[in-house]
């Protein structure tokens, strides 16, 4: 729907085609825009589910969550559930795009953490070895799922299942992302990062999480350090911040409102708030937006 000049964000479930195994499909960008609506991919899209595309050949922009990646020949996008994104001009790239549903990978696994981790680097350009490692694992996964019809239904997605792990400990281990950290996120951090992501919207105090969690608010403030680069109240101030984005950029809702929905009583405190952590103020970050959109 367009309003105002502007366009708000799709919510797109995913709804795998009948006779595709459970969890998971490989299609190519070109059956991808194939599907898609016209005008379906420039609009900026919230996913329920995981989309890693590999470029093939070609050059195109791609935004995720207001911050604009370049693809090239070797490029690696993940986009996440929860994560805003929309295509530039996606007749200029051409590759594999495989869509996975949360939990598809094995829980409770090193691959599933990374996987479903929302603050991993999006993009990676992996070189040399590490790029024929990435090619061969993303065609490998194509031909087993285009391929695998005769298995049953259970064997060919833990197929698949495996050949997604490959791809994702390649990425993890092998390869440097674009903008990577280097420590993993250890239990305090990720019962932390989960935390937030629940509750951004109410509390915005490290104590709070401290007391609800069993930690001290100094060992949340390691533990964010050590896996994300910056500390506990930090960090929940950038998640603040990127839904305020979001609203402010493909909502209508007034700016008091916004504050509103974000834990912010006072309308001046929000728009101190997020001038301070944005550089504008909300109403010229809205009219900016719209602007370049």
């Amino acid at each position: 729907m367009v309003k105002n000049g502007h366009e708000e964000i799709l919510h797109l479930t995913y709804t795998p085609p009948p006779g595709t195994p459970a969890g998971v499909e490989v299609m190519t960008l070109a059956e991808l825009r194939d599907r898609a609506a016209e005008g379906l991919l420039q609009r900026p899209q919230r996913l329920d589910f995981h989309q890693l595309a590999v470029v093939d050949s070609g050059a195109a922009a791609h935004t995720v969550d207001f911050t604009g990646y370049w693809l090239t020949e070797g490029s690696v996008l993940w986009v996440r559930p929860g994560q805003v994104q929309s295509f530039g001009d996606a007749t200029r790239v051409e590759g594999t795009v495989i869509l996975v549903q949360p939990g598809f990978l094995p829980p409770g696994s090193a691959v599933a953490a990374m996987a479903d981790d929302p603050f991993h680097p999006v993009l990676w350009q992996p070189v040399g070895d590490d790029a024929e490692a990435v090619s061969l694992a993303v065609r490998h996964l194509a031909a087993d799922f285009r391929t695998g019809a005769g298995l049953p239904p259970d064997v060919h997605a833990d197929v698949l299942r495996h050949l997604l792990s490959v791809l994702v400990l390649r990425l993890a281990h092998f390869t440097a992302p674009v903008g990577s950290r280097v420590a993993a996120p250890g239990d305090a951090f990720v019962r932390f990062r989960a935390a937030v992501e629940r509750d951004f919207a109410t509390s915005h105090r490290v104590a709070d999480y401290a007391r609800a969690l069993g930690y001290a608010p100094r060992t949340l403030s390691r533990a964010t350090l050590a896996a994300a680069g910056m500390g506990a109240k930090e960090f929940i101030d950038r998640r603040v911040v990127l839904e305020a984005k979001r609203l402010l950029s493909h909502s209508d809702l007034p700016v008091v409102r916004v504050g509103e929905r974000l834990g912010f009583e006072d309308a001046a405190n929000f728009s101190k708030f997020f001038q301070q952590r944005a550089g504008l103020a909300p109403g010229a970050f809205r009219t900016a937006s719209r602007r370049s959109a």
